[in-house]
């Protein structure tokens, strides 16, 4: 099963880390150069939540922020 909310529908983005080297223009230097831009992913908080249904209650998965938000009614 993904990772992936399913409140909201949150799921992991591709961003970059970047490294810089080099001494600040307002330090002095001649400024930060960039050496490196790797490819990353960032993951959102996912939790496993009991929830209350229709039916009855059943597990689903939840980031944080909805739960926080009280977006879902934990059995």
């Amino acid at each position: 099963m993904s990772n992936v909310c399913e409140i909201c529908g949150k799921k992991k983005v591709v961003g970059g880390s970047i490294v810089r080297k080099g001494l600040a223009k307002k330090q002095g230097g001649i400024g930060m150069h960039v050496v490196k831009n790797t490819k990353r992913t960032f993951h959102p908080n996912i939790q496993s939540v009991k929830v209350k249904t229709s039916n009855g209650s059943k597990k689903i998965k939840v980031c944080t922020a909805c739960i926080r938000s009280n977006k879902v009614d934990k059995a």
